[in-house]
């Protein structure tokens, strides 16, 4: 599905994306909806269970102009356990 008709469909929601393109950016251009919520909170459970999966989160709704996001890369699904 083209992320311009997942905008459509899931109006301010956080959507889970398995995606099978991106632009150069890296901004999801296509990809397979895994799950979608009004809850960042359901994605975040729903991303646990994707396994290796190419995803991204959206959250296509306004965003306030004062909201500072931060994000932070980890071993989500790290076959080892952290040393």
């Amino acid at each position: 599905m083209k992320m311009e008709e997942i905008q459509k469909r899931y109006p301010g929601e956080w959507v889970l994306i398995e995606y099978t393109a991106l632009d150069e950016q890296l901004n999801v251009m296509e990809g397979e909806v895994i799950a979608h919520s009004p809850s960042k909170e359901e994605i975040y459970r729903e991303l646990s269970k994707t396994g290796g999966k190419n995803v991204a989160i959206e959250y296509l709704g306004e965003i306030p102009e004062d909201l500072a996001v931060m994000l932070v890369a980890d071993d989500l699904v790290s076959p080892e356990p952290h040393r």
